[in-house]
Order: C-alpha cells, then structure tokens, then sequence
C-alpha cells in the first residue's frame, strides 16, 4: 500500500484540527495492538470500552498519528495528534481516501436483511462469474479479492472501514469489475459509519424480521437502518461505471411498502406470494435435497430445480436473479441454467453423513424469521421426530429469546439448548430465557438445557432415531464460540462429524 502524508489524508476531513507533524500513513488501524510504524490510530469509543485509553499503547508501538473525538492529553507526544467531532465518519473518509476510492470504479451490489444475505450474496457473486464477470466478495461468510475464495476471519459481517476499503481496493487491483458487498445494519448505521463513504450501484433487501434490537432499540429503526442502503443510491456516483442505480426487494416481506416509499431509484420485486411482483416463482415443491419451482418474469416463465431446499432458498435466489438479471440486463429465465447450477454456502442447510440411520443437518438460523422458515420444512420432510439443539447470542436480542424457543418448541419432538455466544452473560440462565417460551415441554424429555455445546450435540444424537432429523443451529460457518474469557475454536461441521464417528 503506498503511504500518504497525514495532511493529505484530513483533506477527506476538513474539521480537522491538528497538532504536531505531518507524518507519512503507511496503515490504517483502529485497535491499538495492530499499531505499527507509520499507523493512523482512530481511538473509536465503543461498547465495551474507549480507545482513548489506548492512545499510548498505539504510540509505543509506532503510530504516528492518533485521531481521537476529545483534546490531547497533557503528557501526549511522540506523534501527530488529530481531533475530530466523530471519529468514526472521519475514519470512514479517510479509508476510502487512503485506498484511492476504489468503491468509485467497482459495480457494488450491497445486499441486506435480517436472513439469507450470506446466501444472496454468494449467488450474486456465483451468477456473475457464471457470466464471465469477474467479482469480488465480502460476506459474513467469505471474502473474495483475488482469485480464492476465503474465510472471513472477522467475527463481523461488516467490517469496519478500513478493511472494507482495502478489501475493495485488493478486488480493483485484482482486476475486477463488480463487487458483491453484505451489508448490515450495524455497518449500515449512522452511529457507525462502516459503509457511508461504500458507492453502492444496486441495494437487495432480502428481508427484515425481529434481529438486533438491543442496537437499533425498534424494528421501526432496525428496518430504518437497513434502507440506508437504498436511500444512499440517490447520490451522484461515478460516470466511469456506467452502471444505472436500482433496488431489489421482497414483496412479500412486511418491510416492502416502507422500502418502496425509501428509494428514490428504479425498484425490482421478487416474491413467490405477491402475484404483481416483477419476478415470482410458484409451484414450489421442495424436499430435503433441493427445490422444483416454476420461475416467471416479463419474459415467460421456465421450469427450474435448485439443489438447495425450502422456499427460503428460492426467495434468495429469486433475489440474485433479479439483481443479476438487472445488471447484465437480460432476462432471469436467461439465467435458469446458472441457477441450477449454484452452489449453497457452507454451514447453511449442510448435511453432515457418516452413514448414521437419521439426518444431521447444519445451519446458522439464529432469528425468529429463519427459524419460521426452516422448521416447517424439516418438520414436513421428516418421518421421525425433529431434534434441535441451539442457543442464542449473549448480549444481544434478548427479545428474541423466547420467540425461538416457541417456534422451536411447535415443530421438534426434543428442544436442547446449548451455548451459541454467551460472551459475557451467565449460559445457563441465558439458555432458560429461550426455555421460557417453551412451556408446554416436559424438562428432562423433550426440553433439556445443556450448556457445553459438543455434549448437546453428543446427547441429541444419543436420543435419536432412524428417521429423525438432527438439527444444530445458530453456529454454521463461524469459527468460535465466544464465552466470557474470549474466542474458543469450533467448527461444527467438523465437530458434528467427530462425535458421529465417535458413536459408530
């Protein structure tokens, strides 16, 4: 990354007032153990703690600059200190200034909602290559800037700005032409500013149900949030892409009217109950391998069979054609080919077989409205009894508690609960706020609350037999479970298999 003088960079931040040098910016951090020689320290003020407390420690370890919301300490010095009215929307600013404006040459799609953005973003990403489109991608999942598919190694979404910018900087260098952007609400969020200075072409709103709501406080200001990222199409974009601005959203979603009145550009519906949508798709008939369904746009209407299963997956796919099929500007029933083709995302409806006599099945449900569309299905394909094993995150949506364990509780034979993210809260008494909504249960049969994730796992596949369905929930693809000491490695696909072959 080429280095730029510090006075350079606070052009993007003309309020600015400075003391000290004008040091050359070879990095971009905001946590102070990532400072280096040449850093620009942003000493953000967060949940947990203020990173002005870590001001010093970012100097010690070579900063050579610090930007912060209140004045220098009296003992400050050995590099150039900035102080700014938000720290976060100047950062916002300055990482897209650092890296050249990247998002200002790229065709970006941001695609947001409570459920199903990871998937919608990877078939986005899956129909463009298909297309002969080279295109990056930055989802909950799985980053793309060069030319492998990688593991996010954040435990956010949406990342802070900085990474967002060099990532989209790494996807221009890298020679492509779109990139596919999850964006959440947090990163969609004024209080944030993760993605104010990203230049979104196109906005996909999957859906919005009850999620977050310790952050945003109101589904009214989550869903607010969430169409910050089709308000923001309004603004003038570079004439270099040559791409016109546009929406897509659900029309069968609740959120729709609102979305519709927000967005000051062309919007595209999709929905497979709303018979005025632009593109539907009725018919459907799935099963636990994929789902059969008859695809009708302005053009016709085509028969399709996805490998993926449930409706759910047919409104995210109906998502990525719709954007898709707007960006390339052809037909969606052109695209059924690469439709049937898509390949669904790791830890999302993934089938884990050792040869055991009942189906084991991963997914990162972890909301209300996902699990309202996962446990119908698999209660309807399922001859035996559906087992779930799931948490729910700790200091998070605590409202949203007892609502899993209800919709839970209606389709599974045996509920047990175990640690998702228990951060800082006590698992056991977290795990009885979802147990609170599933009164009508018997404890110690059909409802058991065993904290240590591997021996739920263990104890839902001693329980279970030929027919049943296993399902282990909220976890997915992440790569921790984090408890109050901190991240500890998990994967539950791999441990799902262990504990399989472990009972053979």
């Amino acid at each position: 990354m080429k280095e730029k003088l510090l006075s350079e960079l606070l052009r993007a931040a003309p309020e600015a007032v400075v003391q000290g040098g004008d040091p050359p910016i070879r990095d971009l951090v905001y946590d102070s153990r990532q400072a280096r020689r040449g850093s620009l320290f942003f000493a953000l003020e967060g949940v947990h703690t203020d990173g002005e407390k870590y001001i010093s420690d970012a100097v010690a370890a070579g900063a050579a600059a610090v930007l912060a919301r209140r004045e220098a300490p009296p003992s400050f010095d050995g590099a150039a200190y900035v102080r700014v009215p938000d720290p976060r929307a100047a950062m916002s600013r300055i990482s897209a200034a650092m890296f050249d404006h990247p998002a200002s040459r790229l065709k970006i799609v941001g695609v947001t909602g409570t459920d199903g953005k990871s998937s919608t973003a990877y078939f986005i990403h899956q129909l463009l290559e298909a297309a002969g489109k080279k295109s990056g991608l930055l989802s909950t999942v799985s980053f793309l800037s060069a030319d492998t598919l990688e593991k996010n190694p954040y435990r956010q979404s949406t990342p802070e700005a900085p990474i967002i910018h060099r990532a989209l900087r790494e996807m221009l260098d890298n020679g492509k032409e779109y990139a596919v952007v999850e964006a959440t609400s947090h990163g969609l969020s004024d209080r944030t500013m993760r993605l104010r200075d990203v230049d979104f072409d196109a906005a996909v709103l999957t859906n919005v149900t009850h999620e977050h709501l310790e952050f945003h406080g109101t589904w009214e200001n989550y869903l607010s949030d969430k169409t910050n990222l089709f308000r923001r199409l309004s603004i003038p974009r570079s004439a270099i892409k040559g791409c016109p601005a546009f929406g897509v959203a659900n029309a069968d979603d609740r959120s729709w009217d609102f979305v519709r009145r927000e967005t000051p550009v062309p919007l595209v519906s999709y929905a497979v109950l709303a018979p005025e949508a632009d593109l539907r798709a009725t018919d459907l008939r799935p099963d636990m391998t994929g789902t059969d369904f008859l695809l009708h746009d302005g053009k016709g209407r085509a028969p399709v069979r996805i490998g993926l299963p449930g409706a759910f997956n047919v409104e995210n796919v109906l998502a990525a054609a719709a954007a898709v099929g707007r960006l390339l500007g052809v037909s969606a029933v052109d695209l059924v080919p690469a439709l049937e083709a898509l390949r669904g995302v790791r830890g999302r409806m993934s089938l884990v077989d050792r040869g055991q006599p009942f189906t084991v099945l991963v997914d990162y449900a972890h909301t209300p409205g996902s699990f309202a569309r996962l446990f119908p299905m698999v209660r309807q394909y399922t001859p035996g009894k559906v087992i779930a094993v799931f948490g729910s995150g700790g200091e998070r949506d605590r409202e949203k508690r007892p609502i899993q364990g209800e919709i839970a509780a209606r389709y599974s034979g045996l509920v047990i609960l175990a640690d998702e993210d228990p951060r800082g809260e006590d698992p056991r008494a977290l795990l009885e706020e979802i147990a609170a909504g599933c009164p009508g249960l018997r404890r110690g049969e059909e409802l058991l609350i065993i904290p240590d994730r591997r021996e739920a796992i263990r104890e839902a596949y001693r329980r279970a037999r030929p027919g049943d369905t296993v399902l282990l929930l909220g976890k997915g693809h992440e790569a921790s479970i984090i408890g109050r000491d901190g991240p500890v490695p998990w994967d539950e696909i791999r441990v799902a298999a262990e504990i399989l072959e472990e009972t053979e």
